[in-house]
C-alpha cells in the first residue's frame, strides 16, 4: 500500500487494537428527535405581526375556552357573548402590533374581550336581568377551573340526574343574578370571583385602579348576596379552597386547559383582514 493511501477503517474491528472512538465499530442508534417546544404566547403574537398566517389561530385556540367563559359570564347570554368575543378577536387580530409586552398576552387578550363585551352591553343599554336562553346549561358547560364553577356548573358524568338538575338551576340563578349588576361591576366580579384573577391583574385588564376593582367587587357582592343568600355558604367553602389553590399555582387564568367549549361557543378563527 502506497504511502499516500489511508488504511481501511475496518482494520480496528479485526485486530486486537483498541477501536477508534471517533469511528466506533457499532455506531449508536440515532436518538429520536425531541418534540419542539410550544411557542410562547408573545412569540405567536410576534409571528402574526410578522405575517405568519397560522400564528394567531394557534394563539386563539390556546386560550379560546377561557376567553369564551369570560365573555359568556360578562354578557350573560351566548349570543351577545359570541358577538363580543368575535369583536374582540377581530380587534386583537388587527391591533396585534400594539402589544408592548408590559403585561402577559393573556392579560392583553382578556382586556380586549372584556372591553368588547362591555361595549356590547352599553350599546344595548343592558342594566337589568334579562330572560336566560333555554339552553344556558349547554352554553355554559363546565368551562371554569375554579370551585365556583363546581358549585354552580355541576359535577361530571357520575352526578345523578337530580343533582345535575339542581346544579343547572343554581347556575342559571347565578347568571341571572350577575345580569342585574352594572356591566363594570359584573366584569370585576366575574374576573376576581369566578375566574380567579388577582386584583392587581384585574386592574390592568379593566384599566383602572386596584381600589376601583375592590370597590366594584364589594358593591357587586352586596347586590348579589340577597339574590344568592342560600348558595353563599357552599360558595364560601369552595372559594376558600380555590383561593388557596390559586395562591399555590399562580394565576389559574394562564392555564388554557379549562374544559370543553359548549356547542354554542365562540366562532372558530377565520381569515380576518388586517
Amino acid at each position: 500500500m502506497g504511502s499516500g493511501q489511508t488504511s481501511p477503517r475496518w482494520w480496528s474491528v479485526a485486530s486486537d487494537a483498541a477501536p477508534d472512538p471517533a469511528h466506533p465499530a457499532h455506531p449508536a442508534e440515532p436518538a429520536e428527535p425531541a418534540e419542539p417546544a410550544e411557542p410562547a404566547d408573545a412569540d405567536l403574537l410576534a409571528a402574526h405581526v410578522a405575517g405568519d398566517p397560522e400564528a394567531f389561530g394557534v394563539l386563539f385556540a390556546r386560550h379560546r375556552d377561557r376567553l369564551w367563559a369570560v365573555a359568556l359570564r360578562t354578557c350573560g347570554d351566548p349570543e351577545t357573548a359570541a358577538d363580543g368575543l368575535q369583536d374582540a378577536m377581530i380587534a386583537a387580530f388587527r391591533r396585534a402590533d400594539s402589544f408592548r409586552a408590559e403585561s402577559a398576552v393573556t392579560t392583553w387578550l382578556h382586556r380586549i374581550v372584556v372591553n368588547a363585551c362591555l361595549d356590547r352591553l352599553r350599546a344595548a343599554k343592558v342594566r337589568r336581568a334579562e330572560p336566560l336562553p333555554d339552553d344556558i346549561d349547554r352554553a355554559l358547560g363546565s368551562t371554569g377551573p375554579s370551585g365556583h364553577d363546581r358549585v354552580v356548573a355541576g359535577g361530571g358524568a357520575s352526578a345523578d340526574p337530580e343533582q345535575q338538575a339542581l346544579r343547572g338551576e343554581q347556575r342559571s340563578r347565578v347568571l341571572a343574578a350577575l345580569a342585574t349588576l352594572p356591566p363594570e361591576q359584573r366584569a370585576a366580579v366575574v374576573l376576581v370571583d369566578m375566574e380567579g384573577y388577582p386584583v392587581a391583574e384585574v386592574a390592568r385588564i379593566l384599566d383602572c385602579a386596584e381600589g376601583t376593582v375592590k370597590s366594584r367587587c364589594s358593591r357587586g357582592r352586596a347586590r348579589l348576596a340577597p339574590l344568592l343568600d342560600d348558595l353563599l355558604g357552599v360558595v364560601r367553602t369552595e372559594e376558600t379552597e380555590s383561593t388557596s389553590e390559586a395562591a399555590a399555582a399562580g394565576n389559574p387564568a394562564a392555564d388554557p386547559h379549562v374544559g370543553p367549549l359548549a356547542p354554542r361557543g365562540p366562532p372558530a378563527p377565520s381569515g380576518a383582514d388586517h
